[in-house]
């Protein structure tokens, strides 16, 4: 069973009620710098301390002037008297808004690796879980060779830790704020106002900006989520691949206890992948707003405003997806059933094809020139192929095979346990006990 997914979070952060709360304390923190310079005297700073917000005030000024900056600082002003002239004192439009942005990017940010965090771990338990469970590898859809069920998880496990590296690093990139004037020159505020809003904000300063925050950072952050949307798919897709009716080693939960979900509304016997299916959606979703974000990079001189309206649909859109289906897969990882009873069955129908490269690589190290030991090995494996042999019996007579190979010799090879002797080394590699 998958927990209730609850977007409270993600959208408080993506919430105009959260701009506009961010908005009004940097605009209390730069008068209390303008504060500390002398500028502001102290009866006017305990006043702007107390400074309020309204938004009905705002929505009325908005009709009037369709600015929001100016109607935020004249709806703020409507709750003091002569000290809000200090309001927005030296600032440009962008000092507020971008680094406000910066707040709730920095926000997201905690949100999604708090999510990862949870999903490593349950990719963590399950891959110990299943360590020493034989299932087939696949290359190209096709049987390959065996491996460990876990190590598939474990994979898995090993990307998301770099994703986590990735996105603790965007984190810093993307929290940094600027207050410097039209056209970051300073030529309105001085910059130890904006060093020490940035302080009291917890951002880094911003060493160098035009009028708004270069937009390679943002670029980044949805880049970055792209890249975690696209490993989610990955997952997702393996996860489709192996629940087919074919396959069915596995399945991701289906409903919850009481309550019997329905998978189609014609056919009573289907359980779907929909949980997955949504994934790989969103992920595409997600993935398409890393063009717009890019897109954004390039502005006209020290700004235009193209950038503004995407960012306001693609950054709260992919934050919002990506918490999303970070907390879909982490339920699907958690709960999902695992069938090692069928992934025998699956490893068995082939035959033994498996084995076909040990009983090659084992010709080869008893003299067999390596075309020759290929050949011999082809033709008994695309016999068994063709004529629904098993390749363990028609090794066993083969005459060439025979001249080299002992019976014993053969039986040897003939072990799946062979397959997993390394996967104690693997885990240790990744540091998973």
């Amino acid at each position: 069973m998958i927990p209730r997914y609850s977007r409270d979070e993600m959208n408080k952060v993506w919430s105009e009620d959260n701009m506009f709360d961010i908005w009004l304390r940097i605009e209390i923190a730069a008068s209390e710098a303008w504060y500390e310079k002398g500028v502001i005297s102290s009866s006017e700073i305990e006043k702007i301390k107390k400074a309020k917000f309204n938004r009905k005030i705002y929505d009325k000024f908005f009709l009037e002037t369709k600015h929001d900056i100016v109607s935020f600082t004249r709806s703020v002003g409507e709750s003091l008297e002569y000290e809000k002239r200090w309001i927005h004192h030296g600032l440009t439009s962008n000092d507020i808004k971008d680094t406000a942005l910066s707040i709730q990017l920095s926000q997201s940010c905690k949100l999604i690796l708090k999510l990862i965090d949870e999903l490593l771990l349950n990719l963590k338990d399950r891959s110990l879980e299943f360590k020493n469970t034989p299932c087939i590898g696949r290359s190209h859809g096709i049987h390959a060779e065996p491996m460990s069920f876990g190590l598939k998880l474990a994979l898995w496990y090993a990307e998301f830790q770099r994703h986590k590296i990735r996105l603790n690093s965007v984190y810093e990139r993307v929290s940094v704020g600027m207050l410097s004037g039209p056209v970051g020159n300073f030529s309105s505020i001085p910059p130890e106002i904006e060093e020490k809003v940035c302080k009291k904000l917890g951002l880094l300063v911003d060493p160098i900006t035009n009028q708004v925050i270069q937009r390679d950072r943002h670029a980044e952050y949805v880049q970055v989520l792209a890249l975690i949307a696209a490993s989610l798919e990955k997952i997702a897709t393996e996860i489709r691949g192996l629940q087919r009716t074919e396959v069915r080693e596995l399945e991701e939960p289906f409903g919850k206890p009481g309550y019997v979900t329905k998978g189609s509304s014609s056919m009573p016997h289907k359980r779907n992948p929909e949980l997955s299916e949504r994934i790989c959606g969103l992920a595409r979703l997600i993935r398409g707003n890393s063009i717009s974000a890019l897109e954004n990079v390039a502005l006209w001189h020290e700004r235009d405003i193209s950038h503004s309206s995407s960012e306001r649909i693609i950054l709260p859109d992919s934050s919002l997806a990506l918490d999303y289906i970070l907390h879909l897969m982490g339920g699907i990882i958690k709960s999902m059933v695992v069938y090692p009873e069928r992934m025998m069955e699956n490893l068995e129908s082939n035959r033994g094809l498996v084995f076909s490269p040990r009983v090659m690589l084992k010709l080869v190290e008893n003299g067999v020139d390596r075309d020759e030991a290929y050949d011999i090995v082809q033709k008994n494996s695309m016999d068994t192929w063709d004529k629904k042999l098993d390749f363990r019996e028609l090794i066993q007579t083969d005459k060439k095979v025979r001249k080299v190979l002992s019976k014993e010799e053969l039986l040897q090879l003939f072990n799946y346990d062979y397959y997993l002797i390394h996967v104690d080394k693997i885990y240790e590699r990744l540091g998973i006990s």
